[in-house]
């Protein structure tokens, strides 16, 4: 085909609109300065682990500084043990081990490597349970069948089989600007998607001496060796049974209702969320591998997901019995901001005129 200015003097505007185009999506410019929509120019939301970002492509062998806070993570949540001293920046080959049993748990490629997609992961929120616990892990095992399964903390404790109602009571929700009523109807919804799948029932009690678990928001370090760590960080932790608490980060932006994908805030996080999955380990489950079930230890900010999945159903009804009246789960639902997360979103405006003319002219010059 012949060239641009070959084929007619109209088409020199358009061929200057590609040019401009290339320049400012190749240019060094802040995010602020381009339009919405362009791809790989909005920023990560910052937390407590975003420096992990610098630490992409890292393996066996390699000496990095920031190596050694990536393996108190790893640490943190069960894949090393804890150092006599302080860990070094060295990728030795414990943290090659620990790094491959972290994929395996999360369904990634198990290369031992730091490479892009296990870095994002644990750049996650997530939350503040250890995902192997005194050694003991069930992540990531399978059936003959080739199925992830639930798992269970070491022993399988649970509450007595002879227990079928529990109380519950919010006990600390001066650092939450959410008002009491909201609260307890949220945790109301949370509680009874475990309910409705077993045999056991849920009740809020204002007494935390009458109460079987307590609810509490939470800053830093606040008394039960599981210090939190600021926004997007890890959200919430909660205990085996029947110890009972259940506590949450007070740094974050909890959403308590409504659609948490069109929440003002990019850090926004869906309380309801977060409870149903504390609420399985308060019943006895740990983590599983399985990426669509609530007991899966990470979730994004922005994101619903409060319906039990098969593997969730299948590990609760296994240690309590199924209700007879348990309609069976509900297929999993992609959420407006998982879409818009998947794919950027459409140039508008004066923009999407200019990358359309950017775009036929450059057809043009082929």
């Amino acid at each position: 085909m012949a060239s641009i200015r070959s084929v007619s003097p109209l088409l020199a505007p358009l061929a200057a609109a590609a040019t401009v185009l290339a320049v400012l999506m190749s240019a060094p410019v802040s995010a602020r300065s381009l339009p919405e929509g362009l791809p790989d120019i909005k920023p990560l939301l910052s937390n407590p682990w975003s420096a992990f970002q610098n630490l992409s492509g890292c393996q066996f062998g390699d000496q990095r500084q920031g190596l050694a806070r990536l393996k108190d993570y790893l640490s943190r949540f069960g894949y090393l043990p804890a150092p006599p001293a302080k860990f070094n920046d060295m990728f030795d080959a414990d943290m090659e081990s620990a790094i491959r049993t972290y994929q395996h748990n999360f369904g990634l490629e198990a290369t031992g490597q730091l490479d892009a997609s296990t870095v994002a992961k644990m750049m996650s929120p997530r939350c503040g349970v250890a995902d192997i616990i005194n050694g003991t892990s069930a992540m990531g095992k399978t059936t003959v069948h080739g199925r992830n399964l639930y798992s269970y903390f070491p022993g399988s404790p649970s509450w007595p089989r002879s227990k079928k109602s529990l109380r519950y009571a919010i006990t600390a929700a001066t650092e939450t600007t959410i008002d009491r009523a909201t609260l307890s109807k949220v945790f109301a919804s949370a509680f009874a998607r475990w309910s409705a799948a077993t045999t056991l029932n849920f009740t809020e009690t204002a007494s935390a001496s009458d109460a079987d678990i307590t609810i509490g928001f939470h800053s830093g370090d606040h008394g039960d060796g599981e210090a939190f760590d600021g926004p997007l960080g890890t959200l919430a932790h909660a205990f085996s049974p029947t110890d009972g608490r259940f506590h949450l980060d007070a740094s974050e932006a909890w959403v308590a209702g409504g659609d948490v994908s069109r929440a003002s805030l990019d850090a926004a996080v869906d309380l309801e969320s977060v409870a149903v999955h504390e609420i399985g380990h308060l019943l006895g489950l740990g983590h599983s591998s399985v990426e669509g079930a609530i007991m899966y230890p990470t979730i994004t900010s922005r994101t619903q997901k409060v319906e039990l999945a098969k593997d969730d159903v299948d590990g609760i009804q296994s240690l309590y019995g199924g209700n007879p009246n348990f309609k069976g789960v509900t297929p999993p639902a992609t959420s407006s901001e998982e879409t818009h997360s998947a794919a950027p979103r459409a140039l508008s405006g004066p923009w999407s005129g200019l990358a359309g003319a950017a775009a036929l002219a450059l057809a043009l010059s082929c």
